[in-house]
């Protein structure tokens, strides 16, 4: 049975052919470009090479109004209609009307109990463990997941061991920002640490969320190390998938790839899915909320 590795990306969409907008257009991205030997837009959304799919997922899910991450996350991890649920599209964080239903439906809860061997692959700095002791819940749809779980989160021992990646990928922010003694890892390192530990679960989830800062203009200045980082790490990671391994590549809503505005945008959201079962989710994988049971399906 095949082991499931996703990497989420927060805030990238399909979106137009215009490379003052969309960045995919002015700057290569090897993991897009040399993969399947073009770019996506919205006049050509869906892309299949070998054991490599692309396509669009719709992030509204027929409500109305423009989509978020809160609501969006909870829908990729809960199999539900999260802005259905409270009649809107919401974020960044969870909706206090979806607490229970993470804490009762999300994914790494359901395989858990089902005696699948899960990882959150980020790891924390103190400063986070902190807030939590401090009794303060505003924390993300998949923190928000992993508390409810009762699974243990990454640290620094984690990171030092390999065991798990920080936020940024090669440990930079925390040896530049949080003042960790850390050693900076090259891209390619750290996608050799997550496909290790993807060898060694049976479902894996990475999230990466500067891509929606960079949507959002917050880290302006950081634009080229950001992108050449995730380029490179997402490149080492699906030019090298190990036997066994589905690797699955998703968005929770748009934003990254229209850089004309400061807001998430209305494009689908931009899916890859690659190796063992790559053809046959990518084929059941339409909404946000169709994610879940695509991977059960090949976990359970």
């Amino acid at each position: 049975m095949s082991k499931v590795l996703v990497i989420f990306l927060d805030g990238i969409g399909i979106g137009e052919k215009d490379p003052v907008k969309n960045p995919f257009f002015s700057r290569p991205f090897k993991f897009i470009n040399e993969i399947f030997g073009e770019t996506p837009h919205l006049e050509n959304q869906f892309m299949n090479k070998d054991k490599f799919c692309l396509f669009p997922v719709d992030p509204l899910m027929g409500v109305e109004g423009i989509p978020q991450s809160g609501t969006g996350q909870a829908s990729i991890l809960c199999g539900v209609n999260a802005p259905e649920i409270i009649g809107q599209h919401f974020g960044p964080f969870p909706h206090s009307r979806l607490i229970p239903v993470i804490r009762e439906n999300n994914l790494f809860a359901e395989l858990k109990n089902a005696g699948k061997k899960v990882c959150f692959a980020n790891a924390y700095p103190q400063r986070f463990f902190d807030y939590l002791n401090s009794g303060k819940r505003r924390i993300g749809v998949f923190a928000r997941s992993i508390f409810e779980s009762k699974i243990a989160f990454n640290g620094e021992n984690e990171v030092r061991s390999g065991k798990a990646l920080t936020a940024e990928i090669t440990n930079r922010v925390w040896r530049e920002k949080l003042g960790y003694n850390l050693k900076v890892i090259s891209p390619r390192k750290a996608a050799n640490n997550l496909l290790n530990i993807a060898t060694e679960n049976d479902f894996t989830l990475y999230e990466f969320f500067l891509t929606d800062h960079l949507g959002h203009s917050r880290i302006k200045e950081q634009f080229d190390v950001v992108t050449s980082t995730l380029d490179k790490f997402l490149f080492y990671i699906l030019s090298n998938i190990p036997p066994g391994i589905t690797i699955l590549i998703c968005s929770d809503h748009g934003n990254f790839e229209d850089l004309s505005i400061k807001k998430h945008t209305f494009n689908p959201a931009l899916t890859i899915t690659a190796g063992d079962s790559a053809d046959s989710i990518a084929g059941s994988i339409r909404k946000l909320y169709d994610i879940k049971d695509a991977i059960k399906s090949i976990l359970i």
